[in-house]
């Protein structure tokens, strides 16, 4: 660690240093790898740490490769106007200084780094197959993972900011496959024709032992002192955070053996890890709990769901994991039959379950809710004999997608609240924003996840964008004020529900966001003492930009506005952690 952190500091050094006024001015596929496990179990398995070269010295693997070859096309996938800043970039390498700032970076800002997931697709975009079978397309949330990371440190004798940008490949091991050879090796296996599907999960199984990729290009997350890379389908690999270097994957010590959601949560006053894995064959749905020191899996249980329910996150409080059961469903049979994989189905029952920590199946305490689809929860704590939560809710699920492209707003999430009476078995729910703006991907001050807290921050998606580019945009910032009511409505609408007060930070026409982030103010006292921090790109200049905004004055200008030396494109969850250089 001293290695790693003298490395950053020498770094860090040829930057340019921005000082404060005050002191002389200045970021889906759950499951999918084992939707064909009982047609796999009879394959022969190539094991997860394997010499590649070994791999295509085997006869076996010679043949299959040729039959790919020869029966199976690449060819990429459009890209329209509207979506060139979701192609991917190289990497640089070396870390790069911060030569241009608008603004000033704020006395109390802390030092560390700002870093954001996202998917990177090798060989220049994503790719679809062609064969005899049909066709199989990638899916927009596919990619190989690519951390992008800026650094903040202060200097000790006057206070000024040095900034330093950098971004690097998470180094899964399938990457590292696709990495020495000259064209993509997976045939996509998500999306498209039936059979041109079961074909490429089947040739993907028996070359390399799994179905699809580890993407790793979703969330970033710390436990005990380390860091994290991960997404749905595989465990996570711990990430060096000066260095962005992949380290190993992470299986607690051999206890976790499935795959590990995107966002495990931080039980309230212990330190413990609350995770969870989804897989499309039995068992569907496992929690577990990760001592404070990340060394012991302490805790494991099945839920013994009845079918794969895609859940993408999980809720936490000091005493209960709230478990989500909504319809979005992953469902192998289902492709035997020519229909979809992955399908949100809207009149299969939804529940959410309240399960003790150090719980098991017979102890959760279920609830039916009206069905939607729940990608992200925005915090959930108890009040008396409820436990609250509030989530970002659609009406239809926005993966894979619907086949005629993106164009209905149900596809979009409004902030909504449930409230689960663990006495009485109540259920109360209802929307807190309006159905003018939609929103997700929302953070709030870690300090006071699951616990009661007054403000949550999410991004704001304009819809007129993200129907031309088929992909969700978002060109405004939110913040939500729990408690406080709505007083202000659209013109020629009267108060139809009981809303809550929304702040908005709305950005120039043609400039989206992504992975925004809460960095709480060094000394702060109010929940919302601090600034959110996002990444941001003008698709009119082509320039890609870190805006720093303070929470206080939400809508007013943000107070820094950092140039990047190159181009970012947008990703997904992004976070701030404190490190010391």
């Amino acid at each position: 660690m001293e290695t790693h952190m003298a490395l950053a500091t020498s770094y860090m050094t040829l930057a340019p240093k921005y000082c404060c006024v005050q002191k002389r001015s200045f970021i889906v596929t759950s499951g999918l790898s084992s939707a064909f496990k009982p047609i796999l179990r009879a394959l022969p398995q190539i094991p997860r740490q394997i010499d590649a070269s070994k791999t295509f010295t085997d006869i076996k693997s010679k043949f299959l490769n040729a039959v790919v070859d020869s029966a199976f096309e690449f060819v990429d996938q459009l890209v329209l106007p509207s979506q060139n800043n979701f192609a991917p970039v190289e990497e640089l390498g070396e870390p790069v200084a911060i030569t241009y700032i608008e603004g000033d970076i704020p006395d109390h800002f802390p030092e560390g780094v700002f870093i954001r997931n996202g998917p990177n697709p090798l060989f220049g975009g994503l790719k679809s197959s062609k064969s005899i079978l049909g066709r199989t397309n990638s899916v927009w949330v596919e990619g190989e993972g690519m951390l992008h990371a800026l650094y903040f440190k202060r200097e000790s004798d006057n206070g000024c900011c040095t900034i330093v940008y950098n971004n690097r490949y998470v180094e899964t091991e399938t990457y590292k496959l696709e990495k020495q050879s000259i064209k993509p090796l997976f045939l996509p296996a998500v999306k498209g024709d039936t059979f041109a599907v079961l074909s490429s999960m089947l040739l993907n199984g028996l070359r390399f032992g799994q179905l699809n990729k580890d993407y790793s290009n979703t969330n970033v997350f710390e436990h005990s002192g380390k860091f994290y890379s991960v997404s749905e389908n595989h465990i996570p690999q711990e990430i060096d955070i000066f260095t962005l270097n992949t380290l190993k994957y992470w299986d607690v010590n051999g206890a976790w053996n499935r795959p590990f959601a995107s966002h495990p949560k931080k039980v309230p006053g212990t330190g413990e890890l609350v995770i969870f894995g989804v897989d499309a064959t039995k068992p569907y749905l496992e929690i577990g709990i990760v001592s404070a020191d990340g060394k012991e899996l302490v805790h494991k249980e099945d839920i013994k769901l009845d079918r794969c329910s895609l859940c993408h996150d999980i809720g936490i409080t000091s005493r209960y994991i709230v478990i989500l059961d909504l319809p979005l469903i992953v469902d192998s049979n289902r492709l035997l039959k020519r229909g979809p994989l992955i399908k949100y189905e809207k009149e299969e029952y939804a529940r959410i379950g309240i399960m003790p920590l150090y719980g098991d199946e017979n102890s959760i305490q279920w609830f039916e809710v009206e069905p939607n689809s729940t990608f992200h929860i925005i915090n959930s704590f108890e009040d008396g004999h409820e436990v609250v939560l509030w989530g970002c809710r659609a009406l239809d699920s926005i993966i894979p997608g619907p086949e005629d492209g993106l164009n209905e707003s149900k596809l979009f999430s409004r902030c909504y609240e449930w409230r689960l009476n663990m006495k009485s078995g109540e259920v109360k729910e209802k929307y807190l924003t309006g159905p003018e703006k939609f929103m997700d991907f929302p953070v709030i001050n870690a300090s006071f996840t699951g616990i009661k807290n007054r403000y949550g921050y999410t991004q704001v998606v304009d819809p007129a964008a993200s129907y031309s580019a088929d992909i969700p945009k978002y060109g405004a910032l939110a913040k939500l004020y729990f408690g406080e009511p709505c007083s202000e409505f659209p013109v020629g609408e009267t108060q139809q529900e009981e809303l809550i007060r929304v702040e908005y930070h709305t950005f120039e026409r043609n400039v989206f966001c992504t992975g925004s982030a809460f960095v709480p103010k060094e000394g702060g006292i109010e929940e919302d003492d601090g600034w959110i921090i996002t990444f941001v790109h003008n698709e009119d200049t082509g320039i890609s930009q870190v805006h720093i905004i303070d929470t206080k004055k939400f809508s007013g200008e943000a107070v820094a506005k950092i140039t990047m030396p190159f181009r970012v494109p947008y990703g997904f969850h992004g976070a701030f952690m404190p490190i010391s250089f």
